[in-house]
C-alpha cells in the first residue's frame, strides 16, 4: 500500500483565477450538479479548445459537473473514481480515501486519535477497493483509462469537504505522468482549497461559503447520483 503524503507545491499557468478562492460570491445556490458544471466552467476558460485537456469526473457526483466543464471547454470527458474510508463507528467521517491507479491518503492523526486499528483500516481499505473494481467495470465497459501522459488532467468534483478523496485522486493522477493536474470544484471551504494548491498545479473553487457546514448547501437539488447517472453522462459528452 503507498500512503501519500502532500509536500509538492507548484504555480499554475492561471494564477489569476486563484483570486477566485478569495473572492468567490457567498451564498449561491445551484440548482443542481449541471448548474453548478456551467458555472465551474466560467472560471475555466483559459482551458477552452485545448487539445492536451482532459477533464476527469470524480464518480459519482462529480460526472454530471464534469460533463458541463468537458462540453464547454470542448474537452474529453473520463470518470476517475474515488473510495471515501470511512471511521468504522461513523461511516460519514472519513479517515482517508482511495482512488484509482493505487493513490491512498490517510489522516493519520484522526486514525490515532479514535484508536482505530489496523486491522480495521485494512477491511475498509479492502471493501472501497472491491467496490471502486466493480464501478470501473460498470462505467468504462472494458476501455482503458485515456492516456493522460503529457496532457493537462482536470480534476472535477461536485464539491470538497476535508479534501481527503480530492488529495488521493491527485496522487493517483500524478502517477500517470500528466503534465499538470488541476483541481476544479463547485463549492469547498476556502482552507481547504487553499490547501490544496500545495499538491495541484491550479485550484479552482467557484463558491467558498463563510460558513461551510457541507457540500450539499449550495445545492438545491443535491440527489445521491447513481450508475446509470454516471453511464449517461459519460455517454452524452462525447
Amino acid at each position: 500500500m503507498l500512503i501519500f503524503v502532500a509536500e509538492r507545491r507548484s504555480d499554475g499557468p492561471i494564477a489569476a483565477y486563484a483570486a477566485d478562492i478569495a473572492h468567490a460570491p457567498e451564498n449561491r445556490t445551484f440548482q443542481d450538479r449541471r448548474e453548478a458544471g456551467r458555472v465551474l466552467a466560467r472560471h475555466l476558460t483559459a482551458y477552452g479548445s485545448r487539445s492536451d485537456v482532459v477533464v476527469l469526473g470524480l464518480a459519482r457526483g462529480g460526472v454530471p459537473v464534469g460533463r458541463e466543464v468537458a462540453i464547454a471547454l470542448r474537452a474529453p470527458l473520463e470518470v476517475f473514481l474515488v473510495r471515501k474510508l470511512g471511521v468504522p463507528q461513523w461511516p460519514e467521517l472519513a479517515m482517508g480515501a482511495i482512488a484509482s491507479g493505487g493513490g491512498v491518503v490517510l489522516n493519520e492523526p484522526l486514525i490515532e486519535s479514535l484508536r482505530i486499528s489496523s486491522a480495521a483500516l485494512d477491511e475498509a481499505i479492502a471493501r472501497e477497493s472491491a467496490e471502486l473494481r466493480r464501478r470501473e467495470s460498470a462505467y468504462r465497459s472494458g476501455r482503458e483509462q485515456v492516456d493522460l501522459r503529457g496532457r493537462v488532467a482536470m480534476l472535477v468534483d461536485d464539491g470538497i469537504a476535508t479534501g481527503a478523496s480530492m488529495k488521493a485522486a491527485v496522487h493517483a493522477v500524478r502517477s500517470l505522468g500528466p503534465a499538470s493536474v488541476v483541481v476544479a470544484v463547485p463549492v469547498g471551504p476556502r482552507a481547504v482549497c487553499r490547501d490544496m494548491r500545495s499538491i495541484a498545479d491550479d485550484v479552482v473553487c467557484a463558491v467558498t461559503p463563510d460558513r461551510f457546514r457541507a457540500v450539499g448547501q449550495v445545492y438545491a437539488d443535491f440527489h445521491q447520483v447513481d450508475d446509470d447517472e454516471v453511464r449517461e453522462a459519460l455517454a452524452t459528452a462525447r
